[in-house]
């Protein structure tokens, strides 16, 4: 009963990483060229480490939301991938609450916890927070296709400097899309692992990873040979990469697209308003 529950707890963990899954739904976000959700996303995440104040931290919040609300995501399915990230936003927390320096609010033995530290470490978990979810946004409605056409298409003027685009934007779409299988695959070595008698959830941190070694080698080896089978499947293909390739649908902006592309710089421009002419304190 011990190791059935355990094996229930590791698997609910690694499936609650949702980064390179895809969520199909019927909605405007859905439907936008990937080249607009990629330079979406680079703007947003650009404005998240760039805004000061209460004012274009509320713009932020609005815009986030409101995406989120055009893509049909359940809201409940985005925020699984937080938990994922939860001991590196505390640790991050934690470093800007004791080591900021500034006006003391509490201290105890050689901690110090001041003013200017909660207030960054609060700002910090706030932008890690939103960070994951704006990024999530572009994965969970663009399928890794669409992915790999609009990095390429994005990237094209470096090709005039000799920058193999494509090759770069292939590399990257498999390698998003290769997260949620080998997670996959994780789940089943560790279930498998547990039925043999390992336990994975006793201990301190430290024997925790200790025991997860045994779980290192099976994966590699996993890994290894999905890629051997994927290279060999794209060599059966007469795949010599994207010099002279057609595509069966090639990326066009529409209407929609350009409107937002309007969008976006709006939202840039009022972040950059409320943070030169409104930097209302945290």
């Amino acid at each position: 009963m011990r190791i059935s529950c355990a094996g229930r707890h590791g698997g609910f963990m690694l499936r609650d990483i949702t980064l390179g899954q895809y969520y199909p739904a019927d909605s405007v976000i859905h439907k936008l060229d990937p080249r607009v959700k990629l330079f979406a996303t680079l703007i947003y995440i650009i404005s998240l480490f760039s805004f000061k104040g209460i004012a274009a931290l509320l713009v932020a919040t609005a815009f986030l939301f409101g995406v989120i609300k055009l893509s049909k995501v359940p809201f409940s399915f985005m925020i699984k991938g937080l938990k994922a990230i939860m001991v590196l936003m505390i640790i991050t927390a934690l470093f800007n609450l004791f080591l900021t320096p500034g006006e003391t609010i509490v201290s105890f033995w050689i901690l110090k916890i001041t003013k200017e530290g909660a207030q960054n470490a609060v700002l910090m978990a706030i932008r890690l927070t939103y960070l994951i979810l704006g990024t999530s946004i572009m994965t969970l409605t663009t399928t890794p296709n669409q992915l790999t056409d609009g990095l390429e298409k994005s990237l094209m003027p470096l090709t005039k400097i000799g920058v193999p685009v494509h090759i770069i934007a292939m590399m990257m779409s498999i390698a998003l899309r290769f997260i949620p299988i080998l997670i996959e695959e994780t789940d089943k070595i560790m279930k498998a692992q547990m039925a043999r008698g390992a336990d994975f959830e006793s201990g301190n941190l430290i024997h925790k990873v200790k025991n997860m070694v045994p779980l290192l080698v099976p994966l590699f080896v996993s890994a290894f040979r999905r890629a051997d089978d994927l290279a060999m499947a794209m060599e059966a293909r007469c795949y010599h990469g994207g010099e002279g390739r057609t595509k069966m649908k090639p990326l066009k902006y529409n209407g929609t697209d350009r409107k937002a592309y309007v969008v976006i710089f709006a939202y840039l421009a009022v972040v950059l308003i409320c943070r030169t002419v409104l930097p209302w304190p945290m």
